[in-house]
């Protein structure tokens, strides 16, 4: 199969971000044309005069649509790009200049229809960015789910740096309308459609992730939420390490609560995890202040996720409701 990749890039108010990316998809050492696609999904600070500047370097369509939400736009972009595979990047990414020549060569040498990078951090990157992406991508913390490592059952893209082709985008009709949630959901039915996946850990991103610790918090707790509706949805992938930020932040609790009546094995236990998490953080960034974040950001993610996944949990039980009528911040109509 000849390939002939199409980026699609959703962009919400972040104007500085696509021309970073622009500027890095300028940079790639791919000696074949490839295609861009910028989506504005209704932002009130546009995109389009950063946009112009690369006209005359890439070939590149630019669509301004009202607000619908990253999956919507992504397939709004697909419908319309001109290429047999495409790649789907968040704006907040930059790519090193081999991305494409990995990209292709692993799909040559064993073709899917789907595949996922991992994210890594870029020396220019905050302090906080870097250690919230060794919290979100550490196999002590996430078990290696966004990439960390090649096998983690059947691996699941993540749409901050996942490629599909234009059949299988034709097949199972693209993302749905959940967010976040939506790049699980739709690697999900391609599975059940009979296609499989994979992990270039080559084709990686330096994914930036633009937010505070407030933001931080509110995304993985929208990650935790939305798990249990796939649950629900695709009872077939259901796992029991699903719940393990909920048991391990239950767990902390009781550990604490142990130590002030004499009881100090469980908190022996949490203080040698994050004495091992240290070490690992500081071993892989060389910076100890990075280090110590690392472990504020992972405890960030544990908690957030954990009552996420837990609220969720309960309220899909005990509730006639479906998950939009619920959590309808969680879906866009």
């Amino acid at each position: 199969m000849e390939l002939s990749f199409s980026f699609i890039v959703p962009v919400y108010n972040r104007p500085n971000e696509i021309r970073e990316l622009l500027q890095s998809l300028t940079l790639q050492t791919y000696n074949k044309d490839f295609e861009v696609v910028i989506v504005e999904d209704g932002s009130t600070i546009s995109s389009e005069k950063e946009v112009g500047t690369f006209k005359d370097v890439l070939t590149i369509s630019y669509y301004n649509k009202e607000n619908s939400g990253p999956g919507d736009s992504r397939n709004f972009g697909m419908h319309r790009a001109k290429g047999n595979y495409f790649i789907v990047l968040d704006s907040d990414c930059i790519l090193p200049p081999q991305y494409l020549i990995e990209a292709e060569k692993s799909l040559q040498e064993d073709f899917v229809h789907c595949y996922g990078g991992p994210d890594a951090a870029h020396e220019s990157f905050t302090d906080v960015q870097k250690a919230i992406n060794y919290a979100m991508t550490s196999f002590l913390t996430t078990g290696g789910i966004r990439g960390g490592k090649k096998a983690v059952d059947t691996f699941q893209p993540r749409s901050f740096n996942m490629g599909l082709s234009k059949e299988v985008f034709t097949k199972v009709g693209g993302y749905g309308k959940i967010h976040p949630g939506e790049d699980p959901d739709l690697t999900i039915r391609i599975w059940n459609e009979g296609y499989r996946t994979k992990l270039i850990s080559e084709a990686f991103v330096y994914h930036k992730r633009r937010i505070d610790w407030k933001k931080f918090y509110t995304q993985v707790n929208k990650f935790g939420m939305v798990r249990p509706i796939l649950n629900k949805w695709h009872p077939e992938t259901r796992k029991l390490t699903y719940w393990f930020p909920t048991l391990f932040t239950l767990g902390l609790v009781l550990a604490v609560i142990g130590a002030c009546v004499g009881i100090f094995l469980p908190i022996f236990c949490y203080i040698l995890y994050f004495s091992i998490l240290w070490l690992d953080a500081l071993w892989k960034t060389k910076n100890m202040l990075v280090s110590v974040l690392a472990l504020f950001a992972t405890g960030v993610q544990f908690i957030g996720y954990g009552y996420g996944f837990l609220k969720s949990t309960v309220s899909l039980a005990f509730s006639n409701k479906e998950a939009h009528q619920l959590f309808p911040k969680l879906f866009f109509k």
